[in-house]
């Protein structure tokens, strides 16, 4: 009875996170801009979960373009750690607080105070280019993307508020070196009208990191990439991604472009452009994509979209498929065998590996030191990475049709 008493103090802290970007005083007691994070377990530990409240609701709220910030809980009750055997309730605000800049909120007039000031707030940086959504419509709304570096005046400070929503938005999210000057800064911003100014509300951003590349060219990768909740599925993502190609376009020192362990999302973010890009190409034609992958296909998008080698023969899969007839067994057959071929790779090194030990290892020796799967099982996972590609594929060419 007791435990189950206890359990009641036990809060998803997923669910009991409350965010916000405020425009305006209003905004602080409308649930519909409210957001929630996607994970909480870079703060909260692997089971994303609080101890010692019921009915807790933690808001952090953010200005909307200065992103001064404020921090506060409320609940309905708190577990009485002398009624508990010393059962403690978790320190919620301490352990936000040392992921936060100093100097945040903890009182909401303090923090409603500030709006005021959000008439001031420009972007840092240089404008790449605009973007408008619902074009026409009393809906129509605008958005502009820039980029910059930590020099900017003011940015620094700036991007310590704003790589907090990385703890909640990106696994295995890590605050940068910003004082290493090879970083730099993407930010797409929504440009609104409100009591007759304009301003400007944060909606993502991105880092990406100049490697040195022998001899003497630049790696660019991307490390982070955000487009937060109250502005996805508005298309920014695939904008912000292009910007971040077309500044490197022209630079004859760049080697091509590369990204720093995607998730599953940004993966289909990335084919996606990247597919929509290489369609304009020559190298991508019908004809071409049906006589298989080749060099020409590797250097026109690593001339012209800085792709690289392993990306466009994705990206010839996505295009070969969708020139394929499907109902042409023998045509759709010599598609699966093409991409089986790729896929088949490891297998195949695992083979001669195996082979190598054959040799220099006595038959116990080699049970003890390399377990291969047999050839069933091999064709079985071959066959389920295909479809699970081939599905993936159709998700991405959808996309393409309905853009």
């Amino acid at each position: 009875m007791k435990k189950k008493f206890l359990e009641t103090f036990i809060i998803d802290s997923n669910k009991a996170l409350e965010l916000k970007l405020v425009r305006k005083i209003e905004d602080a007691q409308d649930d519909s801009t409210t957001f929630h994070p996607e994970m909480s377990h870079q703060v909260f530990g692997e089971t994303e979960s609080i101890f010692g409240y019921q009915d807790l609701h933690i808001q952090l709220y953010y200005t909307a373009g200065k992103l001064n910030t404020f921090l506060n809980i409320t609940y309905q009750r708190q577990i009485d750690s002398k009624q508990f055997d010393g059962a403690k309730a978790d320190d919620v605000i301490g352990e936000i607080a040392q992921k936060l800049q100093p100097g945040f909120l903890t009182n909401l007039d303090d923090f409603l105070a500030t709006i005021d000031k959000e008439q001031s707030f420009t972007p840092y940086g240089q404008l790449l280019s605009t973007y408008t959504v619902n074009s026409g419509h009393s809906s129509e709304r605008h958005f502009e993307m820039y980029s910059c570096t930590i020099d900017e005046p003011g940015f620094r400070s700036y991007h310590e508020r704003l790589q907090t929503f990385l703890l909640w938005y990106v696994d295995a999210a890590s605050f940068i070196d910003v004082d290493d000057d090879h970083w730099r800064y993407y930010l797409v911003f929504e440009k609104y009208t409100m009591d007759e100014e304009q301003r400007f509300a944060i909606c993502g951003y991105a880092t990406v990191y100049l490697y040195y590349a022998y001899p003497n060219k630049t790696r660019p990768r991307i490390s982070q990439f955000l487009i937060l909740p109250p502005f996805q599925r508005m298309g920014l993502g695939a904008k912000m991604l292009n910007e971040i190609y077309r500044s490197f376009y022209k630079d004859l020192n760049i080697l091509d472009v590369t990204v720093e362990d995607p998730s599953d999302d940004f993966i289909r973010l990335r084919d996606y452009v990247d597919v929509k890009n290489c369609m304009k190409l020559s190298a991508f034609t019908k004809e071409k994509l049906q006589q298989g992958f080749n060099a020409e296909m590797v250097e026109e998008a690593k001339e012209h979209l800085k792709i690289n080698k392993k990306q466009a023969r994705r990206v010839y899969e996505i295009l070969r498929f969708h020139v394929t007839d499907l109902a042409d067994r023998e045509e759709y057959k010599t598609y699966r065998l093409d991409v089986k071929r790729r896929l088949n790779i490891p297998y195949q090194k695992e083979a001669s590996d195996f082979k190598k030990l054959q040799k220099a290892l006595n038959p116990e020796e080699l049970r003890s030191t390399l377990s291969t799967s047999s050839r069933e099982q091999r064709l079985e996972n071959l066959e389920k990475q295909y479809r699970d590609l081939e599905d993936h594929y159709r998700h991405v060419l959808e996309r393409v049709a309905a853009s």
